[in-house]
């Protein structure tokens, strides 16, 4: 399975057949946090290919390595991210995608005992061809031990503190039908450090392609409904991506780094990997999918 890819257009050449009938999973690259871990986690779920976009001259585990499709790409670049992915939406109609960045994580509802592809399937019954993944904020409890914010075996996360809006047309100011933007975690509780467009926590992380769709800036797709959270006739499911993302760019830059002294707090709770804490803390619905 495994290969290496000079670009994305020598990939899309070389291996288009890699992109499905299994859901395929495009983890972006930006350091060397967690990468392995990142690959080990979305491998365990059933994805059928790994795409990893890595800047040059990164070094990657052989136990990792083998598993992906590697593509050399610069992952820091404006506009980077929608830039590939939309290639590979044009290059894979019908497949599901997944994309996410390294230290991130997808859990789905009962993901400890069924697979990706299961989940999907049911959600493809109900009609649905995209899902709301709300991005949950991880973060290390002593940034003393942990300085760049990130501990897997220390990881908290935010029990309370989200909250939602409604979404509007920015062209017309009418509110948009079951779409709403969501905020909360680290984001919100440190938001003088967040530029206010990047200060939301809904991702459509999950999104069957189609001919013509395109993701946005902002984590949204071009086909209003894919965009919404529920169909017009009952709760649907719904995603995590626990994220360690926030913490570290909070811990990167100069500004936040000197400033705050800790992102632990009374509302913090141990993670314990696990989708039923997600569910029970309302991060994620299992519509009717028992």
């Amino acid at each position: 399975m495994a290969g290496q890819y000079a670009g994305l257009a020598q990939f899309l050449g070389r291996a288009r057949g890699a992109l499905g009938p299994r859901p395929v999973a495009l983890i972006f690259v930006e350091d060397e946090i967690e990468v392995e871990s990142t690959v080990d986690h979305l491998d365990a779920l059933g994805f059928g290919t790994l795409i990893l976009f890595t800047p040059a001259g990164l070094d990657l585990a052989p136990g990792a390595a083998e598993r992906v499709h590697r593509v050399t790409y610069d992952t820091l670049a404006e506009g980077a991210l929608p830039r590939a992915v939309n290639a590979v939406i044009a290059a894979a109609p019908g497949a599901w995608l997944h994309y996410c960045y390294n230290a991130e994580y997808l859990f789905f509802p009962f993901c400890e005992n069924r697979s990706i592809g299961e989940m999907l399937a049911f959600h493809t019954e109900e009609r649905r061809e995209a899902m709301l993944t709300y991005v949950v904020d991880l973060y290390a409890a002593d940034l003393e031990q942990c300085p760049n914010g990130v501990s897997r075996d220390g990881a908290m996360l935010d029990r309370t503190g989200y909250f939602a809006q409604p979404r509007t047309d920015p062209a017309t100011g009418r509110v948009l039908e079951r779409q709403l933007d969501f905020f909360g975690g680290l984001r919100w509780r440190f938001e003088e450090h967040i530029p206010e467009d990047r200060r939301r926590i809904d991702r459509i992380g999950l999104f069957r392609a189609r001919p013509g769709l395109r993701l946005l800036d902002g984590h949204l797709l071009s086909e209003p409904e894919m965009n919404t959270y529920a169909c017009p006739w009952h709760n649907n499911l719904t995603a995590a991506i626990c994220s360690f993302r926030a913490a570290k760019a909070l811990r990167t830059n100069p500004g936040s780094r000197f400033e705050i002294e800790r992102f632990r707090w009374p509302m913090s709770d141990a993670f314990r990997w696990e989708s039923q804490q997600l569910m029970d803390l309302g991060l994620m619905e299992p519509g009717q999918w028992f």
